[in-house]
């Protein structure tokens, strides 16, 4: 269900790697030119647009995304047949995992579904992400899948294992989103297969918009194989998002990656930008993009 890469192209790509020296692109394509036309006044160029591009259009995102969801595949039958396995973080495993029924653990949007047309619209008018806009593109159910996903979670549905849907997509879009999954291929068992932004779970206090409550949620019916997102939040809850606390979170659970979960790559947006300006949304873009630029490193 790859909008952009058949399976077909995939392989020849793939094998022409294996066969074949390399060939060196022109400088000019690894690299940008010397000087480039200034913005006009009063503009600054868009963040977004370089990230935007290479997500739409790089075969290696595609490819990066092939890789993980067939290495995922070739893994998950052995963590069925582990009774012990299971990746949860021990703060999300409230009930024990032992004869639960195994169940493997999405995100949705940049992990199931290719939201990049939402943000090429934001470059093209200059806009910023807004709550209605993005509800509006939800609506059209025009997402696409993206590559290898269709392909992996069909296979553990056909494996008995659960396919369950973490999102912080609103509540309210539960319907559309649930149609656009099923349309693009996905597996949806029925509506509690969607967990969104919203979603009561009892003697569990919701931190923002951490999904916290929804993975003790998932513990009390599953024995979780694997977890994926391209957000540090879609596998452990992260109670301070800067440097210092996204590391802490992470830390005890990095053993695990590429085995219980996976994470795939999002350069478009994501809690890993505010952690750049002190999660101020509020200051101005000029400001925001100052911060951006001296968190960066010059040697």
């Amino acid at each position: 269900m790859s909008h952009r890469l058949p399976a077909a192209l995939a392989a020849a790509f793939l094998l022409a790697g294996c066969t074949a020296q390399s060939v060196k692109a022109p400088p000019s394509t690894v690299r940008p030119p010397a000087a480039s036309a200034p913005a006009p006044a009063g503009t600054l160029p868009d963040d977004n647009l370089n990230a935007v591009a290479w997500s739409q259009t790089a075969l290696e995102h595609d490819l990066i995304y092939l890789q993980t969801y067939r290495d995922a595949e070739a893994r998950l039958l052995a963590a069925v047949a582990d009774p012990n396995w299971d990746a949860l973080p021990k703060d999300d495993r409230v009930a024990p995992a032992k004869g639960l029924k195994p169940a493997i653990v999405l995100d949705i949007d940049e992990t199931v579904l290719d939201n990049t047309p939402y943000q090429a619209r934001l470059i093209k008018s200059g806009g910023e992400f807004n709550e209605a806009d993005w509800a509006a593109w939800c609506k059209e159910q025009r997402a696409r899948a993206l590559p290898g996903v269709v392909e992996f979670t069909q296979f553990a549905a056909r494996h008995g294992i659960a396919v369950i849907y973490i999102s912080n997509r609103a509540k309210d879009l539960d319907e559309v989103t649930l149609a656009n999954l099923r349309q693009e291929g996905l597996p949806v068992a029925g509506p509690e297969a969607f967990l969104g932004l919203g979603t009561f779970v009892e003697d569990c206090e919701q931190i923002g918009s951490e999904k916290g409550c929804r993975r003790q949620l998932v513990s009390r019916k599953y024995r979780v194989l694997m977890q994926f997102g391209d957000q540090i939040g879609d596998f452990v809850t992260v109670l301070a998002n800067n440097a210092e606390g996204r590391q802490k979170a992470m830390a005890p659970y990095t053993g695990w990656i590429g085995s219980r979960w996976f994470v795939l790559p999002n350069p478009t947006y994501g809690a890993w930008e505010p952690a750049l300006f002190n999660n101020d949304w509020t200051a101005p873009r000029e400001e925001r993009r100052r911060q951006k630029i001296q968190s960066l490193r010059f040697d």
